[in-house]
């Protein structure tokens, strides 16, 4: 039973085959890259944070600016909506017309 068919014999040698071109070296970690990309990726991120910082500084103060000015006029509220009202009974009497009242 030890004998092997003849495609799995090939297949074991072509992976030792392989399994022995890798080394140590090929194993231990990438180093990180270096250059100019970095100092580029830096200074683009720093740029972007100060110009966010600064437009939104601007927007602060010309927000608060706005709010303070005397001059400015104010909104009209609008106007009310009116509904007819049912006068209330009057306590004072009313006269007496004098026909009904001088009688027979």
């Amino acid at each position: 039973m030890s004998k092997q068919a003849p495609i799995e014999e090939r297949l074991r040698a072509a992976l030792e085959a392989r399994g022995h071109l890798i080394s140590a070296h090929d194993l231990s970690p990438a180093r990180p890259p270096t250059g100019s990309t970095w100092g580029t990726r830096r200074i683009r991120r720093v740029l972007s944070v100060a110009v966010a910082a600064t437009a939104a500084a601007a927007a602060a103060v010309v927000l608060l600016l706005s709010s303070n000015t005397p001059d400015r006029p104010r909104p009209v509220p609008p106007a009310q909506h009116s509904s007819p009202t049912v006068a209330p009974p009057s306590t004072v009497p009313h006269p007496v017309p004098s026909a009904v009242a001088s009688g027979p």
